[in-house]
């Protein structure tokens, strides 16, 4: 119902004001860019007509494949995405509403959040704002020490250090008390008679290197924890794009199931039809997108006219 995509609907206000993309939204309109808003590429317009109404098709529909919590109780009520929660909860602020169609209350929960990334700290953030009764993010991987370990981490590697973000920072203000638990594996999550969920149940792990060379997580005995939650929250990342487009499009994927296009060309299997972003990458940053638009936009405008000024 709106432009901005994840910019827009999928990081919280607090962490990026919308008037930055209304005002970045202005430009482009000015510029003469037509934006149509609810409309699924697919179901409401078929992708062959796209393609043959155009010169040219830019994909840019992101990495939205969710990855699962693949254990017992994962499909109770009360179970949700992280995206599909913070979506909901931006939505319902900025059309001026308490509760929207989508919206998910964290109001007097229990919230457990599930994984870590960029998408746990703001999972924290928001639930805080919408009066949440406590809130913890569980984490299966170790804690990362406190500054860079240089003989497994060097330079110009991305630093593995220890990061306290935003949300967290919040909620150790408020509870005196980091939300953080490392080390930390579900097991399950326990529902009550009307299948919503009430528990999950935990086990620490350490981590150790199999005789084959691969990280594996072992079980510490007597280390199982149960912990209340009304809301649980999966930031366990994605796996890719949906599969409805390239699918009806017929598109090449590589072994990660993104769409096959080599960076500096952005050209798919189709003729005309170019990708970029995390649905070509995966899973990434926002300054890559940035990036990867601006150059798909050069090799697209080589494509029509033979040359590009763009850098």
């Amino acid at each position: 119902d709106r432009p901005g995509g994840l910019l827009m609907y999928g990081i919280p206000n607090m962490k990026l004001g919308k008037s930055v993309i209304d005002r970045r939204l202005a430009i482009m309109k000015e510029a003469g860019i037509k934006f149509v808003v609810g409309t699924e590429i697919g179901p409401d317009l078929p992708a062959a007509q796209l393609v043959a109404n155009y010169d040219a098709v830019i994909l840019c529909g992101g990495a939205g494949q969710p990855r699962e919590l693949l254990v017992e109780g994962g499909q109770l009520g009360g179970v949700y995405q992280a995206l599909a929660y913070l979506k909901g909860a931006t939505r319902s602020l900025l059309s001026g509403t308490v509760r929207g169609d989508d919206f998910i209350s964290a109001a007097g929960k229990d919230v457990i959040g599930i994984g870590g990334g960029d998408t746990g700290p703001d999972c924290v953030a928001t639930a805080l704002r919408r009066g949440c009764r406590s809130v913890h993010q569980l984490e299966i991987q170790p804690q990362p020490p406190d500054r860079r370990i240089k003989s497994d981490n060097p330079w110009p590697e991305w630093p593995r250090r220890q990061k306290t973000d935003y949300g967290q920072v919040e909620a150790i203000s408020r509870s005196r008390t980091d939300p953080r638990h490392y080390l930390t594996a579900t097991r399950c999550l326990v529902g009550d008679a009307q299948g919503q969920v009430q528990a999950v149940q935990t086990v620490t792990v350490n981590w150790f290197r199999s005789p084959a060379g691969n990280m594996e997580a072992l079980e510490v005995p007597g280390s199982e924890k149960t912990w209340a939650a009304d809301l649980v929250l999966l930031a366990l990342g994605f796996t890719g794009p949906d599969d409805a487009l390239p699918q009806e499009m017929g598109l090449a994927r590589d072994s990660r199931s993104n769409v096959a296009a080599e960076f500096g060309s952005f050209t798919t299997n189709l003729e005309k039809v170019f990708v970029a972003g995390d649905m070509r990458r995966g899973a990434s940053l926002v300054v890559w997108a940035i990036q990867e638009g601006k150059l798909a936009a050069r090799e697209v405008d080589r494509y029509l006219t033979g040359h590009s000024l763009i850098k």
